[in-house]
């Protein structure tokens, strides 16, 4: 349908931009910020489309993905070598990002007639997995391996999508796509204004233990 295949496109372009914004903090050459811009636009639904067995993957047997991606980094590249941008710009870019791929993660799944729980977790790991594929380049600890709020709100949202489409087959999936990036964004963009964080296991000291 034209609104996620549009969607898509958008998520690609948003990743690019927040793996070029990752490396420009790392101070990599042109050449490793292209490399890092389409790993965290292609790597989650690289991902997905693998275990899935989808073939081939969505970027070969669209090639204009790639394209796209690389002149999206190299104009963000351009812009960032005249002006810095803030880390939360990096940070609410990403969200952006995270909303949207992980609607056409269940997407995906729910078009090749999976059962809702793999539709959920097919849009978790498409959201989250360029995310981990970035950090790990830039080497950061990947941001689902933290305390912030992430996956959680990539869960969120798969769960919200999922449920639309199950309950409501004949409405709009628009409408079903734009509550459920409503949903991981505005549960992102919380937990980045307010520090929002998941419980963390503490081991309780022993007696005699500083």
């Amino acid at each position: 349908m034209p609104f996620i295949y549009y969607l898509d496109i958008f998520g690609t372009i948003v990743f690019a931009i927040t793996g070029v914004l990752a490396a420009s903090e790392k101070r990599l050459d042109l050449f490793g910020m292209i490399v890092v811009g389409v790993v965290t636009s292609i790597g989650g639904g690289t991902i997905r489309d693998l275990i899935l067995g989808r073939a081939p993957v969505f970027w070969i047997a669209e090639h204009c993905y790639i394209w796209i991606i690389v002149i999206t980094c190299i104009l963000t590249f351009i812009v960032a070598r005249f002006y810095t941008f803030p880390r939360r710009a990096l940070l609410f870019s990403d969200a952006i990002g995270l909303g949207v791929f992980t609607v056409i993660g269940a997407q995906v799944a729910l078009n090749l007639d999976h059962p809702p729980i793999i539709a959920i977790t097919m849009g978790m790991m498409t959201g989250v997995f360029g995310g981990v594929i970035r950090d790990v380049l830039t080497n950061e600890i990947p941001v689902i391996f933290q305390k912030e709020i992430y996956a959680t709100a990539a869960l969120s949202g798969a769960l919200v999508f999922v449920n639309l489409r199950w309950f409501f087959p004949d409405g709009s999936a628009a409408f079903s796509a734009i509550v459920a990036m409503l949903v991981v964004m505005g549960i992102r963009f919380s937990a980045i204004r307010w520090g929002l964080q998941l419980p963390v296991f503490l081991l309780s000291k022993r007696p005699g233990e500083e």
